[in-house]
């Protein structure tokens, strides 16, 4: 046998050069074998990447289709207010706590301020001014109005979406759907009462 293939003392056994190429090589079959992970990496490596400048997207607000440039890091609320003029969801907390910022999209209530809005892109989005006009409220609106359930105005929107929504689905919700119906908006002038006084009028009462 030659020396190669002897240790110190001249005994049979793996130099450590060959330990290291073999270990080297076990390395790579390993990582090859691990199939799945494998595929997943290429997967994302697969995905577009967009940015870090401006995209166009096209937004779909209250039946109308708006294209627009953002940058990928763009929220829906500031592409609206800073790009589209659409002002009616407000930015009060900016931490998608207190509700100000409420819209519909796919028919659900969400934050605008912590929807991107590259990822709102092709999904309907309505705000409350496709609720109602100044001339022609909606009747929650129009309740809201009687009993003076806005004050300073900045949750207003997202509490008229929200119980708007509530009144689509129980037409004489419970205190109980009401508590959890608006659960997601916050007013800081405290016009729960009034509020609550519109949803008892468009609920005749019971709720």
């Amino acid at each position: 046998m030659s020396q190669k293939g002897r240790d110190k003392k001249g005994r049979p056994g793996v130099s450590r050069r060959d330990f290291l190429k073999t270990s080297a090589a076990g390395t790579v079959v390993g990582g090859i074998a691990v199939g799945p992970r494998s595929r997943e990496a290429q997967a994302a490596v697969d995905v577009p990447i967009a940015g870090p400048g401006q995209v166009p997207i096209s937004l779909r607000i209250d039946a109308r289709d708006y294209p627009v440039e953002v940058e990928p890091r763009v929220t829906l609320l500031d592409a609206m207010r800073n790009q589209l003029d659409k002002t009616s969801a407000k930015r009060v907390c900016d931490r998608a706590t207190c509700g100000a910022c409420t819209v519909l999209m796919d028919g659900q209530l969400v934050y605008a301020c912590s929807v991107l809005a590259i990822e709102a892109q092709g999904r309907p989005i309505e705000t409350v001014e496709s609720v109602g006009t100044p001339e022609e409220l909606h009747p929650f609106q129009a309740a809201l109005v009687e009993n003076d359930g806005s004050q300073c105005g900045f949750c207003t929107p997202g509490f008229v979406l929200a119980c708007k929504t509530l009144l689509d689905e129980h037409p004489q919700p419970s205190r109980e759907q009401v508590r959890a119906g608006l659960g997601g908006n916050l007013c800081r002038c405290g016009t729960y009462a009034g509020i609550r006084g519109a949803l008892e009028d468009m609920a005749g009462g019971k709720s």
